[in-house]
């Protein structure tokens, strides 16, 4: 499938994406994401690998469109979870293993 990334037109198919990132130790992920395999990448890990080209050079969007339209799963960015905030006594309970009332 014919897919522009960073104004470049790259003609990717799924087999072969597949196995350009067969060797590819995933890094540690903390935006968007494809799963290739059974592992999870960071999406600009990814682009850099089929493309070849620096990661400034082209955005995350021009990515994850690519690897969608080849039937990839896709991630976005993941919600941030609120921390729980605790009083001291809730917090000392807690630590205790007994209920504040």
């Amino acid at each position: 499938m014919r897919c522009v990334i960073a104004r470049f037109p790259f003609d990717l198919t799924k087999v072969g994406v597949l196995e350009t990132m067969k060797g590819a130790k995933p890094e540690p992920v903390t935006g968007e994401s494809v799963t290739i395999g059974r592992r999870h990448y960071p999406v600009k890990q990814v682009g850099q690998v089929i493309t070849r080209q620096d990661r400034r050079d082209f955005s995350a969007g021009e990515v994850t469109r690519a690897m969608t339209r080849l039937g990839f799963t896709c991630r976005a960015v993941p919600a941030a979870v609120p921390a729980l905030t605790l009083s001291p006594l809730q917090r000392a309970s807690a630590i205790l293993g007994t209920n504040a009332a």
